[in-house]
C-alpha cells in the first residue's frame, strides 16, 4: 500500500497532510509513504525530517507513481495526478459543495474520492474529524487576530495612572470554533458573552465563564440540525434574535462570528446598521467569510473598515497556524485510515456507516447521497 503526500498548491495553503509522526505510524502498519519535496516547508517540516521518519522524498511524478492513496489537505488538481493506480483513493478536504466540478472529474477519472469534511459526527469518528480539529485552532486564532487589530488591552488593568477597563467580546455561533474563542478570550481577560441558535449550548457557554445571550419566549425552536450542526431558523426567531443581538452588539468592543450551515451560504448575522451602532475602534472577525460571510461588508482575504469598525476576513485561518494545524490534520487522516486497516490485506477497508458518509465517487460515478439529493 503506497501513500502519496503532495505539496499543497492552493493559494495561501501552508498545511501538509502528513507529519513525521504519522509517517512512522503508517510505516508501522506496513505501508510505504512517499512525500513530495518541499511539502512541509511552510509548516516548518523539512524534507530531511520526512526522510528521517522513513518516507521517500521525491518530485511529484515519482511520488504519485503507483500510489494507492493520495493524502491532501485540500483536494489536488485531477490533472496533476498522473501515475496513480486505477481506482486510487483521494483522501483530503474536498469541499464537495463548493468544488462540485472537480468531484465530477475525480469520478470520470475513476478515483475514489473521500471527503474528510463529510465525516459523521459520531463518537467513534471524533478523532477523525478535520472540521473540529481545524475549527478549534481557527477559534483560537480569531481571538489573537482581534487582539492585534484592537487598539486597546483585553484585561482590566489597575495601575497607578488609573484603571483600564476589560474588553467586551461577543461570540456568535458556539460550535467548536466559538467555544475555543470563548475560552481564549477569557484567558486573555476579556468580558465574554456568546449566543447560538441551539439552546443546548447555553450550558457550554456558562461552563466557560461567559454570559449567554439567548432569545427567550419563542416556543418550539431549538435550532439543532442534523449531525450536531445548527439548523436554519424561522422568520420569527430571526426577527427576535436580530432585535436582541442589535442591542447587545452596540455595547461590544469585539465580535467574532462563526456560524455555518453545511452546503449553504453562511447566514447573515450582522448588518451594516448594526456595525454602525458599534463604537469606533471596535473589531469584528468573520470566520465564515469563505462561505459568503456572517457580516455585511466583510471581504474575503482582507481587513476593511466600515463606520470606524475593522472587519477581519482572513482566508484559511487554520493555515495561519500551519505547524499545529498540520499536526492535527495529519492525525485525523491517520486515525481514519488506521481504524479500518486490514492487517492481513495490508490496506484499509471502510465500513458502511463512515465509508458511505465520506465517499463521494466510486466506479466512475458520484455516489454520495448528499451530492445527489
Amino acid at each position: 500500500m503506497r501513500l502519496a503526500v503532495l505539496k499543497e498548491t492552493a493559494d495561501g495553503e501552508k498545511r501538509v497532510a502528513a507529519t513525521p509522526e504519522t509517517i512512522k505510524k503508517f510505516l508501522g502498519l506496513g505501508a510505504e509513504v512517499a512525500v513530495e519535496g518541499g511539502a512541509g516547508e511552510a509548516a516548518s517540516l523539512s524534507d530531511q525530517a520526512f526522510a528521517d521518519a522513513g518516507a521517500s522524498v521525491a518530485d511529484r511524478a515519482a511520488v504519485l507513481a503507483g500510489a494507492d492513496i493520495v493524502l491532501g489537505v485540500q483536494g489536488p488538481d485531477p490533472a496533476a495526478l498522473a501515475g496513480v493506480k486505477d481506482g486510487a483513493w483521494i483522501v483530503a478536504g474536498l469541499n464537495p459543495f463548493g468544488d462540485r466540478a472537480r468531484i465530477d472529474v475525480y469520478a470520470a477519472a475513476g478515483y475514489e474520492a473521500l471527503a474528510m469534511e463529510f465525516m459523521p459526527r459520531i463518537t467513534r469518528a471524533q478523532s477523525m474529524d478535520i472540521l473540529s480539529s481545524q475549527s478549534n485552532l481557527a477559534g483560537y486564532k480569531a481571538v489573537l487576530d482581534a487582539a492585534s487589530e484592537y487598539g486597546r488591552a483585553f484585561p482590566m488593568m489597575m495601575t497607578a495612572a488609573g484603571t483600564v477597563s476589560a474588553a467586551r467580546l461577543f461570540v456568535m455561533g458556539v460550535g467548536v470554533a466559538g467555544l475555543q474563542a470563548i475560552a481564549t478570550a477569557r484567558r486573555l481577560g476579556a468580558q465574554v458573552s456568546a449566543t447560538d441558535v441551539r439552546s443546548a449550548t447555553k450550558e457550554q457557554i456558562l461552563s466557560l465563564g461567559a454570559k449567554p445571550v439567548f432569545v427567550e419566549n419563542v416556543a418550539g425552536i431549538e435550532g439543532e440540525g442534523s449531525g450536531g450542526y445548527a439548523a436554519e431558523m424561522s422568520p420569527e426567531y430571526q426577527k427576535a434574535q436580530a432585535e436582541l443581538v442589535s442591542s447587545h452588539i452596540a455595547k461590544q468592543d469585539i465580535v467574532i462570528t462563526t456560524a455555518l450551515i453545511p452546503g449553504r451560504p453562511a447566514p447573515r448575522l450582522i448588518s451594516d446598521a448594526q456595525i454602525a451602532a458599534m463604537r469606533p475602534g471596535s473589531v469584528i472577525v468573520d470566520l465564515a467569510v469563505e462561505q459568503g460571510g456572517n457580516v455585511e461588508g466583510a471581504q474575503l482575504g482582507e481587513i476593511v473598515e466600515r463606520h470606524g469598525v475593522r472587519i477581519v476576513g482572513h482566508r484559511n485561518v487554520p493555515s495561519r497556524l500551519a505547524a499545529d494545524a498540520s499536526a492535527l490534520f495529519a492525525r485525523n487522516l491517520f486515525n481514519f485510515l488506521s481504524a479500518f486497516w486490514n492487517k492481513d490485506g495490508g490496506l484499509p477497508v471502510l465500513d458502511d456507516e463512515i465509508g458511505d458518509a465520506v465517499r463521494l465517487t466510486r466506479g466512475g460515478k458520484v455516489v454520495n447521497a448528499r451530492l445527489l439529493s
